[in-house]
Parts: C-alpha cells; sequence; structure tokens
C-alpha cells in the first residue's frame, strides 16, 4: 500500500486518495479546432513512463482537494506531492525529500 502525503493534510494511506491520471496535461488552446484524431490524444493517449512519473491524485476522505504526485512505477514509490500549478520536482530531489519524509515520519510511530 502507499502512503501519500497530501500538501494540505499530511501522510495518509493509499485507500483515502482517488487516481486521476496523468499530471500537467495541459487542454487544448482552441479546441474548437481540432480533429477527431487530435481530440483522441488529447482524451485517451497518455505517457507510459518507466521510471518518475507525474499523476493526479484527489484525497476523496480528507480536504477533497487534487494534488499532483511524482511515483516511480518502477518500485512504486512516492517520490513527492505538490500542489496543482507547482512546477514537478525533478526526480533526484523528489528522491531525497521522499526518504527525509519517510525518516520523519518512522520516527513519529515510536
Amino acid at each position: 500500500m502507499l502512503l501519500i502525503s497530501c500538501p494540505w493534510c499530511g501522510p495518509r494511506d493509499e485507500t483515502e486518495y482517488h487516481y486521476g491520471g496523468q499530471a500537467h496535461v495541459a487542454y487544448p488552446h482552441s479546441p474548437a479546432d481540432l480533429d477527431d484524431r487530435q481530440w483522441a490524444e488529447y482524451v485517451f493517449y497518455r505517457d507510459n513512463t518507466k521510471g518518475p512519473f507525474a499523476e493526479r491524485w484527489m484525497h476523496s476522505t480528507g480536504c477533497r482537494r487534487w494534488f499532483n504526485v511524482l511515483r516511480d512505477t518502477v518500485t512504486n514509490e512516492v517520490l513527492a506531492a505538490y500542489r496543482i500549478g507547482e512546477p514537478r520536482p525533478e526526480p533526484q530531489q523528489a528522491a531525497a525529500h521522499a526518504a527525509a519524509q519517510a525518516v520523519a515520519h518512522a520516527g513519529g510511530e515510536r
């Protein structure tokens, strides 16, 4: 099970969240100008990255806010959680931050 840290509520079990797909997918600037192929690409096609991947999550049983999570798809490790509108953290920085949070969280449970 994942431990995801909501930017507003703190670390919670993944069962409190709802997955929302790939993060940082920009809405088309001129939607009326898109043909069927372009709409299909926007609606259905997403990256299938091996390694760090930015996802959207919603804290459905908590604050009910959407935010982004950087998760490693190989190890399933949550590297960072950040608010929508904030830039995606670099994987190296995110991994160091996640390790520090895990140590802090483990120390608080003892």
